[in-house]
C-alpha cells in the first residue's frame, strides 16, 4: 500500500520549521520572545535542506533509473543541534545487480558532498574570526581534513588565539559533510554499506563487525556519540539484503566511483565531531 505524498510534504514543512528555529537561534534570535524573527534562520535552513534534498533525490533518481521502486524523501524533524535527523527514502523492491546497488548507494553522498563543499566555501567567505571569552562554555565543531583545507583556502591562517565563527551557510555545509561521512561508513545498509557490498559481496558483513568494534573504541576514548551510532547500526542490522543477480560483475567505472567514495569518506570523517569547552 502506497502512502500519500502529503506525509512527505508535512514532514518537509516540519523540518523546515525546526531547522529555521535552529538557524534563528544561531543568529542570536530569542525565538520565544521574538518568534516573528524566525526568518533569520532561513539561510541555514534552506542550505541544509538543499543538501539533504540533493542527497535523497539522487538516491531516488538512481533507483528509478535501475527499475527499483522507491519513495519520495521522508524528512525527520527533531529538537537537535541541527533541527533534524536527516532524511531517507524507502526502497520497496529488491536491487538487481552490483552495478545498480553501487549507483544507488554512491549517488546520494556524491551529490550531497558537492553541494556541501559549495556551501562551506560560500559560507566561510562570510564567517568571522572571534576570540573566545575566558570561562564561557562554548560548543566547538570538529574539523575534517577537507574542512580544514577549505578553511585555509578561503580564510587563510587562523591565529592560535582566534576561532572561526561559522556563518549559517557554512554551518549547514559542515553538517552536510558530516552527514556524508556518516552515510559512507561501510556498515550494514548505510550508503557506504551498499557500496562495500557491491564491491566485496559477502565479506561486507565481516567489515561491518570490525568497523562496529572500531566505533565502540572511538566511543569509549574519543566521542560517546559513536557508541550511540554503533548501537543504532547493530539494531538496524549488519547483514545486507541479497541482490537478484550477484553473478553479474561490477564494471571498472563503478569501481572507480567506489574508490572516489572511499576518498570522500576519509577526508570528511571527523573523529570528534563536537566538544564542549
Amino acid at each position: 500500500m502506497r502512502r500519500s505524498p502529503w506525509i512527505n510534504l508535512v514532514l518537509f514543512v516540519l523540518t523546515l520549521c525546526s531547522t529555521m528555529i535552529v538557524g534563528a537561534m544561531q543568529a542570536g534570535v530569542d525565538i520565544f520572545s521574538e518568534p516573528v524573527r524566525i526568518y533569520r534562520g532561513l539561510p541555514f535552513s534552506l542550505t541544509l535542506l538543499t543538501i539533504l534534498l540533493a542527497h535523497e533525490f539522487s538516491h531516488y533518481i538512481a533507483s528509478r533509473m535501475h527499475g527499483v521502486e522507491a519513495s519520495l524523501p521522508y524528512f525527520i524533524p527533531a529538537p537537535t543541534l541541527f533541527g533534524t535527523l536527516g532524511a531517507f527514502i524507502a526502497m520497496r523492491s529488491r536491487i538487481t545487480t552490483k552495478n545498480a546497488l553501487l549507483d544507488i548507494g554512491a549517488s546520494g553522498p556524491l551529490a550531497g558532498f558537492i553541494i556541501s563543499v559549495i556551501a562551506v566555501m560560500a559560507g566561510l567567505a562570510y564567517s568571522d574570526l572571534i576570540v573566545p571569552q575566558a570561562g564561557k562554555e562554548v560548543i566547538e565543531l570538529g574539523d575534517s581534513i577537507l574542512f580544514r583545507a577549505l578553511s585555509k583556502i578561503v580564510i587563510g591562517n587562523v591565529p592560535d588565539s582566534a576561532e572561526i565563527y561559522l556563518h549559517p551557510v557554512a554551518f549547514a555545509g559542515w553538517i552536510g559533510l558530516f552527514v556524508t561521512s556518516l552515510n559512507l561508513i561501510p556498515v550494514g545498509q548505510l550508503d557506504g554499506g551498499h557500496i562495500a557490498y557491491a564491491v566485496f559481496g559477502a565479506m561486507h558483513e565481516r567489515f561491518s563487525k570490525v568497523l562496529i568494534g572500531i566505533m565502540v573504541v572511538f566511543g569509549i576514548f574519543l566521542f560517546t556519540g559513536w557508541l550511540v551510532w554503533a548501537v543504532l547500526l547493530i539494531f538496524l542490522g549488519l547483514k545486507h539484503p541479497p541482490i537478484y543477480y550477484p553473478e553479474i560483475p561490477l564494471d571498472p567505472r563503478r569501481r572507480t566511483v567506489a574508490l572516489i567514495a572511499l576518498v570522500i569518506f576519509v577526508i570528511t570523517f571527523i573523529p570528534v565531531p563536537v566538544t564542549i569547552k
